[in-house]
């Protein structure tokens, strides 16, 4: 029987197990797909056995996107592109890091009928999943992308890497279409201290998390009026894409796939 994982700290939170153990069984794969908290100094020997083929392939979150890379020995252009890996595949006997938060994210606001074109987008964070973000956007065509973190090094980092987007320091709030929580404040039920007093009305609140359903970031949305969803359907589309690398096979994403997710 294959072995897949999906590692990260914390990892109590993932549904990946849950989503691809369905599409496993639904696809009569003789496979199991499980959760592992690793700290870093574990992550180089998990992605031994990968290459040793013990392990078959492994989904990454945070905070490890970025970690990973010096232990693979090639990634795939989206991966390259952002620095982040969140699907690790063995083939041809090399260690391959491929990136599908990009298309996740694409995939999931397409299908939300949103149109980031001209558009200006705040995300607050500067984390792995952040440069995806970014890549997405662009492609999308945002007209202004701005980042703010608490640590403002990492955001200027950022600025480096993708030199026509904005950075801000943390608290301040420029004007915004679309807002993005892409910190893993929430995770735990955590408050963002937003200054809200000029937000108002008609803007889009986007939270990464999916797990909490409705993390306080987006509650403070939906009470100043605004359009909020969660980080849902970009993990069932960054999954689909990773279950298609591993089996070469497109799962189904449906109501139903919606709805075993929703009973966590």
């Amino acid at each position: 029987m294959k072995k897949y994982f999906v590692i990260g700290n914390p990892i109590n939170h993932s549904l990946s197990p849950k989503l691809h153990n369905y599409w496993l069984e639904q696809n009569n794969i003789n496979a199991v797909y499980e959760k592992i908290k690793l700290e870093e100094n574990e992550i180089k020997n998990f992605i031994h056995k990968i290459k040793n083929q013990e392990i078959n392939g492994c989904n990454v979150t945070v905070p490890f996107k970025k970690k990973v890379i010096p232990f693979l020995d090639k990634l795939s252009l989206e991966a390259e592109q952002a620095q982040s890996v969140n699907t690790i595949c063995f083939h041809d006997g090399d260690l391959v890091g491929h990136n599908t938060d990009i298309s996740g994210f694409q995939k999931a606001i397409n299908s939300l009928n949103y149109r980031v074109k001209d558009k200006k987008i705040l995300i607050l964070g500067a984390g792995g999943v952040v440069p995806s973000l970014i890549i997405a956007l662009n492609k999308m065509e945002a007209s202004e992308i701005t980042i703010t973190n608490r640590t403002s090094k990492k955001a200027e980092d950022l600025k480096i890497q993708f030199n026509k987007i904005n950075t801000v320091s943390w608290g301040k709030m420029p004007d915004f279409d679309m807002i993005i929580n892409a910190t893993s404040l929430g995770l735990n039920n955590e408050t963002i201290d937003l200054n809200t007093s000029n937000i108002g009305e008609g803007k889009f609140f986007y939270d990464v998390i999916y797990n909490p359903n409705e993390t306080n970031f987006l509650k403070l949305g939906k009470k100043l009026g605004n359009q909020i969803e969660n980080g849902k359907l970009m993990f069932i589309y960054q999954a689909f894409e990773a279950f298609r690398l591993w089996h070469g096979v497109e799962p189904s994403v449906s109501e139903k796939i919606l709805k075993l997710l929703d009973h966590d």
